[in-house]
C-alpha cells in the first residue's frame, strides 16, 4: 500500500462530468489499496470570474478581502468532489486550507506556507477515507485566509507530501507530461520519461508553463518524487526527481533535456554609458525600487575611462515603465545618454544537466543559428543552461533546428 497526493487542476476538474471522472480515477487508486489524498483548484474559469467581480467594485480591492473572495473556488470544487466520490462507494471528507492546517505567513494573495498540521488529516486516512483538499489557500496565525499565489495548488500538493511522507506526488494537468519543447511549437517534440528537479527549475523559469517554480523547489528541498500525468489519457507522464535518484549504473545523461522559449521579454540598451565604478548600480537600482525584475545584461568592455554600452531584459509588460524610468530617472542622473529599446525580442535556452560534462554546447547552438541566419542578441550561460536573445519572428525556426541538432526529434530518438 503506498500514500498518493495527487493534485487536479481547474481544466481537470472543470465541469460536474469531469469532476465524475476525476473521482473515478481517484477511486482505482483507493480499489487498490493506497491511501490518497486529492488536492484541486478551482473549476477552470472561476478565479478569473470571481477577480472580475472584484474589480468591478473596487479598482484596487483590499488584498485580504480578495484572499477571502477567491479561496471560495476550492471550496466549491472539494465538496463537489467529495460528493461524487461518496456516491461511487468511496468515504471522503473535504478539507479547506485552513481545516487541515495548512499555516502559512500573511503576505496576502502570496502566502508562503510555514507549517502543516498533519494530525486529523492522518487520521482521516487511517480511517479509510480519502481526503480532499483545497489548494491555492491557508490560514495565518491571525486566522485570516490567505492564498498562495497563481499556480498555488502545484505548491499545495507537493507541500502536503512532504509533510505525510507521501510515495509520490502526481500533478495532473492536460498534457500528459513533460516535453523537450512545446508540442505546438516542434511538431516532433517527445515526452520525458524523466527529468531532474535542477532541469525542471531551470524550464519552468524559462517559460515552459506545465508547473510553478514553488512546487518544484519544495520537490527538490523535501525530496518528493513529483510525477506529471494527464487527467484525460492513461500513461506514465514525467518523473521529476533529484539528482541523487537517477540510476548511477545507467548510460550519461543526455546532453539537452529540453528547450524552454518565451517571448515575454524585452531589451533596453545606454549607449554611451560613463564606464566608472557604480554606474551599474546607479542604472538597476532605480529600476529594482520600481519592483521590475530584471533578467539578462551585458555590458561592454571599454577602455579605461572611456564609455560603455549596458544592455539589459525585463519582462515585456514591464518595458514602458522602464523606459520612462531610465529616461526621466536614470539617464539625468549619468548626465546623459542615448537609449535603445526592443520589444520584438524572444530568448530560446538550451537545458540539461549533461552540459557539466560536455565541452562545446555553446558553439554547437551558435553554429546551428547561424546556419538558419538567426542573429544573436544576448547571450547568457550557467552551469546547465545556455539562453540567447535573438528576434522573436526567428523564434519558432530556431527552436526546431536546436531540437533537431542536438537529437530531441521523436524521429532520432526512435531510430536509435
Amino acid at each position: 500500500m503506498a500514500l498518493y497526493v495527487q493534485k487536479f487542476g481547474g481544466t481537470s476538474v472543470g465541469s460536474v462530468d469531469r469532476i465524475k471522472a476525476v473521482a473515478e480515477k481517484v477511486k482505482g487508486f483507493r480499489d487498490q489499496g493506497h491511501q490518497v489524498v486529492v488536492v484541486v483548484s478551482a473549476m477552470s474559469g472561476e478565479t478569473n470570474r470571481l477577480t472580475d467581480m472584484a474589480n468591478a467594485l473596487n479598482e484596487d480591492p483590499a488584498p485580504r478581502e480578495m484572499d477571502m473572495l477567491l479561496s471560495t473556488g476550492e471550496q466549491v470544487t472539494i465538496s463537489l468532489l467529495a460528493m461524487a466520490l461518496q456516491q461511487i462507494g468511496v468515504s471522503a471528507t473535504s478539507h479547506t486550507g485552513a481545516q487541515v492546517g495548512i499555516h502559512t505567513d500573511s503576505a496576502y494573495t502570496k502566502a508562503r506556507i510555514q507549517r502543516i498540521e498533519t494530525d486529523d488529516l492522518k487520521a482521516d486516512l487511517d480511517a479509510g477515507k480519502v481526503v480532499v483538499v483545497a489548494g491555492f489557500q491557508g490560514v495565518d496565525e491571525n486566522g485570516n485566509i490567505t492564498t498562495l499565489g497563481r499556480g498555488g495548488s502545484d505548491t499545495t500538493g507537493v507541500a502536503l507530501a512532504a509533510a505525510l511522507g507521501a510515495d509520490e506526488c502526481q500533478i495532473y494537468t492536460d498534457v500528459d507530461g513533460v516535453y523537450t519543447t512545446d508540442p505546438r511549437v516542434c511538431s516532433k517534440a517527445q515526452r520525458l520519461e524523466s527529468i531532474t528537479v535542477e532541469e525542471m527549475l531551470e524550464l519552468a523559469s524559462l517559460g515552459s508553463k506545465v508547473l510553478q517554480i514553488r512546487a518544484v523547489e519544495f520537490a527538490g528541498k523535501y525530496n518528493v518524487p513529483l510525477r506529471v500525468l494527464s487527467s484525460f489519457e492513461d500513461g506514465p507522464g514525467t518523473l521529476i526527481v533529484a539528482d541523487s535518484d537517477q540510476d548511477e549504473d545507467s548510460m550519461e545523461e543526455p546532453l539537452i533535456s529540453g528547450i524552454a522559449f518565451t517571448k515575454n521579454e524585452a531589451k533596453l540598451t545606454l549607449l554611451h554609458t560613463p564606464d566608472v565604478p557604480g554606474v551599474a548600480s546607479r542604472i538597476l537600482g532605480p529600476i529594482a525600487d520600481a519592483n521590475i525584475e530584471v533578467d539578462m545584461i551585458v555590458q561592454n568592455v571599454a577602455p579605461a575611462g572611456d564609455y560603455t554600452d549596458f544592455t539589459f531584459t525585463v519582462a515585456k509588460g514591464d518595458y514602458k515603465a522602464t523606459k520612462k524610468l531610465l529616461e526621466e530617472t536614470v539617464i539625468p542622473d549619468l548626465g546623459g545618454g542615448e537609449l535603445r529599446g526592443d520589444d520584438n525580442i524572444a530568448k530560446v535556452s538550451l537545458v540539461g544537466v549533461g552540459m557539466r560534462s560536455h565541452a562545446g554546447v555553446a558553439s554547437k547552438m551558435f553554429r546551428v543559428l547561424a546556419d538558419e541566419n538567426v542573429n544573436i542578441r544576448m547571450v547568457s550561460t550557467s552551469e546547465i543552461k545556455i539562453s540567447v536573445v535573438i528576434d522573436e519572428k526567428h523564434m519558432e525556426l530556431a527552436v526546431n533546428a536546436l531540437h533537431k541538432a542536438f537529437g530531441l526529434d521523436k524521429s532520432d530518438i526512435e531510430s536509435e
